[in-house]
């Protein structure tokens, strides 16, 4: 192999493996729940924050690439729930995981939120896992002709409302600011993910 192409690939390689170092490290500060700065991530990785600003030009796009695989997928996080066919059960469950995750994660997740509600513009670049998880949950009640199920309209309704508890905005209102304890503050918004679901299907049920 010529001499130039053994120092290219070599380049390449250290690349690769510096990128793969810092993700690592954000991963690992991200699976610790410590707050998670750039600094921190490159300290961690043990190369300069301009190094690690080289290879992610924000924190944001580099939680984006440290969060992949961390979290299940929907269908197996909502596995213990999949052959129930009480509504109000599987948005429980589902409620209770995500608030779980959250703080497990939350270093990770206040860094994303500040991040994103500063610049508007990079709200596209969080998870979301909510949406999906509220989804699955309701999926087995979008099917008019099944035993349960919500209308299109009020299914849409619901999963709003649920969107603003099943968050990990609730969860820091909660403990942050209310200063509940973390099983306090997920039992209440459980407590509130299941009212609106209750509220939703006996609603739609008493106008058909």
């Amino acid at each position: 192999m010529p001499m130039a192409v053994e120092v290219a690939t070599g380049r390449t390689n250290q690349k690769a493996r510096t990128r793969k170092a810092i993700v690592d490290a954000c991963r690992e500060l991200t699976r610790s729940g410590a707050e998670i700065t750039m600094p921190q991530v490159a300290r961690a990785a043990l190369v300069s924050e301009a190094t690690a600003y080289r290879y992610f030009p924000d924190l944001v796009s580099l939680l984006q690439e440290s969060l992949v695989g961390l979290w299940p997928d929907t269908a197996e996080a909502l596995a213990p729930v999949a052959e129930s066919a009480d509504p109000v059960e599987r948005v429980a469950f589902a409620c209770e995981f995500l608030m779980r995750g959250v703080h497990a994660y939350q270093g990770s997740v206040r860094a994303m939120i500040s991040h994103t509600i500063t610049t508007p513009t990079r709200s596209q670049a969080r998870p979301g896992l909510r949406f999906d998880l509220i989804d699955h949950a309701l999926a087995p009640f979008q099917d008019a002709g099944g035993p349960t199920s919500l209308s299109p309209a009020a299914l849409t309704r619901l999963k709003q409302r649920l969107a603003v508890v099943i968050s990990a905005e609730a969860l820091f209102v909660l403990t942050d600011l209310c200063g509940l304890a973390l099983d306090d503050a997920i039992a209440s918004a459980v407590g509130a993910a299941t009212t609106l679901t209750r509220a939703a299907f006996s609603d739609d049920a008493s106008a058909a």
